[in-house]
Order: structure tokens, then C-alpha cells, then sequence
């Protein structure tokens, strides 16, 4: 086994809470009963590589030492199609045994209360980091355990390509520029799109939070509140102009509104393309299609206009949930306790790698992590270079960003009008979770 060190998530454990406390309700408990027959218990996932390896690690190791246990791994698409896909299963009563879901803003989006088994008093909770708790709380229940790691809505970067052009990272939008421009000079792609993959489209603005978070400290609890809107605050609209910018700039790859998730990191790995602003989420799965270009990849936060508060936004874990339909419910737990232990992480390294900080008690990561993760881990380790992005902030996010985003990216429609768009989408859904001040 390789040696590990303790790194601790240090600076979100204050900020977070203010998602759970911006939505108030009760939920009811659950018990649970079983036998000690065999079972076959289902567990949904998306269908990216990575995620699928590590569900199979996790599925095989709990089968292991759950023999009376079998998990089987079901897949779903990703983004939006996806998202329909969880919320019709459970509005049908037809969900997995258990299911893995965003955590945070989108969370409450799919009725917790009426449709998850509360996990609030669980033992195996314990061991959850209680940094995580308020993204998958709801009114006074926990409702999951998390499953991966801590991540960044940042850029991804071929090292090579930089050093071959002499090129330092940059810590001021205006610097990105500059860079972008020499790497398009040099016939490299310099700024990776994958429109295919519409979620992808979303992180000129999800991962420039930090930016507006050090601009005005106030935007989550003002948006939540109905009173900032991303069309009217310069600091929140920027990312809108940043997309709109370098699209106009001529920096995208030319397939960019037909390429997909996975041809972007093949163009990234390779240095086809230079620069992929994305979730860092994104590491595991160039270890397992790329693993000899993994090391070639650093990491960057999105910068915004001062170099002396350049930033990262930070992504807590995905949760793992299970619904109220499932027949299974003591096997259920038991898989969510093994997610949730240090054996579940170490089934995540060991099919994965490590992205970042785990959020479960005694689960440390190996010395050996990417590159890009230890460009990453000093903002993580900093609460003064890091926000949380604002879906853990705040329980509002409109769920066509991606659809807007795409449309800015590919000169359909101007950041101006992209945001006074989104902000009307946010309205929505704002007005659906009965938030005050929406009316």
C-alpha cells in the first residue's frame, strides 16, 4: 500500500450550512426490517467511465464481505436527460434500491422529504464528514452519505503545451487571454468546449463563483433571497462574458458544438487542446482512458480580474441515497455504511485514483495523486483561496443553465441576455421550493 497523508477539508464546514438552513420542513422516519435470505440489491449510477468503475469496485469489494449481499450496478445518462430519468423513477415508485444524485441545490429538487429514507441517525453517519451533512440535508433529516471526493470547477491544463510555449499559469482573466492567444498562434485548440455534453457548457459560470463570492460575500444569501440576480451583478454576469468572450475570440476547438465529454479529455490528454474548464472529476477518468498522459495535466482555478484573490470554486461529493420504494432497505444501509467507511474509499482509490479530499472519517489520500490534485490541494487547505460553488450555497439553480450556456458558447445568444434567461429559470424553480421572498 502506498503511504498516505491526512488532508483535512478545512474551510467549508461554516459555509455550507447556510443551503440547509435556507430550506426548513420536517421529514418522518423509516424503519427498517429484513431476513437473512440472499438479496440482489440495484444501484444507479451515471454512465461516465469513471463513475462506473468505481460503482463496480465499490459493488465487488461489499459483495466480498456482504456475501449474503449482491449489488448490481444500473446506469444512467448524464446532465439533464439524466436528471429526468431519476425524477420520473422515483416519482413512479421504480428507483433502484439505491441511487447516487447530485448533492446541494440540486438535491432538493428531487423531493427528498417525500421520496428518500432519512439516514440522520444511522451509526455509519458518524463517520461523514459534517461538512457534508447540510448539502444532503432537508428540513431535519440527512438523507445520504457521500461517494467520491471533494472536487474544483476549474481548468484543466497540458502542461506540455505550456512549457513547450513558455507559458505561466495564469492568474488574471486578462493573463487566460493572452495565453489562449499565443496557444491558438501555436495551432492547438486553446480552450477545449464539448457542447455534445451540454453539462459541460455550464463551468465559465459555475466554476467562476469564487470570483463573485470575493467581489460581494453577500451574493448567496442575496440570491437565495430574490434579491441579486445574475443579469444585474457585474461581478456574477462576468462568467456569461467570459464564455461570450472567448467564443468570440475565435478560442474554442472547431468541433466544439459536436464533441462530447470524452473527446474532450482525449483532446486535453493529448494536447490536441490546451486548456478545459470543467470538474476536476475529470482526473480519474483520464487515469483510466489516458493513464500515461495523467501527469501532464495541471489544474487552475477560472480567473477573474485580481491576481491577489485568485480563488478556486470547490465541489462537495455527489450523494448516495436510498428511496422509500426499495424492498431492501436493511441491505440498502448496509451498502450506504460501506460507502461510507474507509474501506469504501479505499475501493474508490483503488479503482479510480483520488481527486481530491475525501469527506468520510479516516479516509486519507494516497501520496501519489495526480498532478493536477496537488495543484488543487492548496486551495482546498486555505479557506481564504477557495468558496464553495454557490449550488452548496444556496438551494436555487435553475436547471437550464446548460441549455443557455451552450447557446452563449456558440454565439446563438449574448451573456446579457444568457443571464436575464438563466435568472428567469431561477425564478422557477425558486418559486417551486416555496422560498420567501419569490412570492
Amino acid at each position: 500500500m502506498t503511504t498516505s497523508s491526512r488532508r483535512p477539508w478545512v474551510s467549508l464546514a461554516v459555509g455550507v450550512t447556510a443551503l440547509s438552513v435556507a430550506l426548513t420542513g420536517c421529514a418522518g422516519g423509516s424503519s427498517s426490517g429484513g431476513s437473512g435470505e440472499s438479496k440482489t440489491i440495484t444501484w444507479l449510477v451515471d454512465n461516465t467511465e469513471n463513475t462506473v468503475a468505481y460503482a463496480e469496485r465499490i459493488a465487488n469489494d461489499f459483495n466480498a464481505a456482504n456475501p449474503g449481499i449482491k449489488v448490481e450496478i444500473e446506469t444512467r445518462p448524464q446532465g439533464g436527460e439524466g436528471d429526468n430519468i431519476v425524477k420520473t423513477r422515483l416519482s413512479t415508485g421504480d428507483m433502484a434500491d439505491v441511487f447516487s444524485y447530485n448533492s446541494g441545490s440540486l438535491f432538493h429538487q428531487i423531493s427528498p422529504e417525500q421520496n428518500l429514507v432519512p439516514v440522520t441517525n444511522e451509526a455509519y453517519m458518524a463517520n461523514v464528514s459534517d461538512s457534508f451533512k447540510p448539502v444532503v440535508t432537508a428540513g431535519k433529516d440527512v438523507y445520504g452519505v457521500p461517494v467520491g471526493t471533494g472536487n474544483a470547477g476549474a481548468v484543466l491544463y497540458n502542461k506540455k503545451v505550456y512549457e513547450k510555449l513558455g507559458l505561466s499559469v495564469p492568474k488574471t482573466w486578462a493573463e487566460f487571454m493572452a495565453n489562449s492567444r499565443k496557444i491558438k498562434d501555436a495551432g492547438i485548440a486553446p480552450v477545449i468546449q464539448t457542447y455534445q455534453t451540454t453539462w459541460t457548457s455550464q463551468l465559465f459560470v459555475l466554476g467562476d463563483f469564487a470570483n463573485v463570492a470575493s467581489a460581494n460575500p453577500n451574493f448567496a444569501a442575496d440570491y437565495s433571497a430574490n434579491k441579486a440576480k445574475y443579469a444585474t451583478d457585474a461581478a456574477a454576469l462576468k462568467g456569461f462574458e467570459h464564455q461570450e468572450e472567448a467564443a468570440k475570440a475565435g478560442l474554442f476547438n472547431e468541433d466544439f458544438a459536436s464533441a462530447t465529454y470524452a473527446q474532450g479529455l482525449e483532446k486535453l490528454a493529448t494536447g490536441e487542446g490546451a486548456q478545459y474548464p470543467i470538474l476536476s472529476f475529470a482526473l480519474p477518468e483520464i487515469k483510466v482512458t489516458f493513464p500515461d498522459n495523467l501527469n501532464d495535466i495541471g489544474l487552475f482555478p477560472l480567473p477573474g480580474d485580481d491576481a491577489a484573490k485568485n480563488a478556486l470554486t470547490v465541489w462537495l461529493p455527489g450523494g448516495v441515497y436510498i428511496p422509500k420504494s426499495t424492498k431492501n432497505l436493511d441491505e440498502a444501509k448496509k451498502l450506504q455504511a460501506f460507502i461510507a467507511s474507509k474501506a469504501g474509499c479505499d475501493s474508490q482509490t483503488k479503482a479510480v485514483g483520488a481527486n481530491g479530499p475525501y469527506l468520510v472519517k479516516d479516509c486519507d489520500l494516497p501520496a501519489d495523486v495526480p498532478t493536477a490534485v496537488k495543484d488543487m490541494l492548496p486551495y482546498f487547505e486555505d479557506e481564504a483561496k477557495n468558496s464553495p460553488a454557490l449550488e452548496f450555497l444556496s438551494p436555487v439553480k435553475g436547471p437550464a443553465l446548460e441549455q443557455i450556456t451552450v447557446e452563449v458558447g456558440s454565439g446563438i445568444r449574448s451573456a446579457k441576455d444568457g443571464a436575464a434567461l438563466y435568472d428567469e429559470d431561477v425564478k422557477k424553480q425558486a418559486k417551486q421550493l416555496n422560498l420567501p421572498g419569490w412570492n
